[in-house]
């Protein structure tokens, strides 16, 4: 990418402590990772941040003491767009749009979606080891260039 002001976020989920070295290798090259929830074992993380930052959350699978310094929802403010993230968008409990967010980073359903909803963003990459209803396991790698979000799913 030419522009500096470009860059990638990866955006993975519902791993349940497992990651697979075609993950690794989709999310080389990102700026900063986001876990969507559902991480299931440290070393999950160990492993991403030697890539890039990982900002995760906590998802409903995710217990035991490793997990009390994950929070439930993270923003993250990267360039010039803010993030929110969390494990089940239901649990939303802001107004993304009125926030200011340019998008929604989500897990739990183990089903890849992204959508615009009151020009916000909201991305689900599914689950990088356990899918459902016929899909691929699969990322999400969002390019940033200044405030434009373009989101690409990735199958692994």
């Amino acid at each position: 990418m030419n522009n500096k002001n470009s860059f990638i976020v990866g955006i993975i989920s519902d791993t349940h402590g497992r990651l697979s070295d075609s993950a690794v290798t989709a999310l080389a090259g990102s700026k900063l990772i986001i876990h969507a929830g559902d991480i299931g074992e440290p070393a999950v993380l160990e492993k991403l941040k030697i890539i890039a930052p990982v900002f995760p959350v906590k998802g409903n699978m995710d217990k035991g003491a490793w997990t009390h310094e994950i929070p439930d929802s993270e923003i993250v403010n990267e360039g010039a767009v803010s993030l929110y993230i969390l494990h089940d968008v239901s649990r939303i409990d802001l107004d993304p749009a009125a926030s200011g967010f340019s998008a929604v980073i989500f897990g739990h359903t183990h089903r890849p979606s992204i959508e615009r909803q009151n020009g916000v963003l909201f991305i689900n990459p599914g689950s990088a080891t356990q899918p459902r209803s016929n899909y691929p396991p699969s990322v999400v790698l969002l390019k940033v260039t200044d405030k434009l979000l373009k989101a690409q799913l990735v199958a692994l």
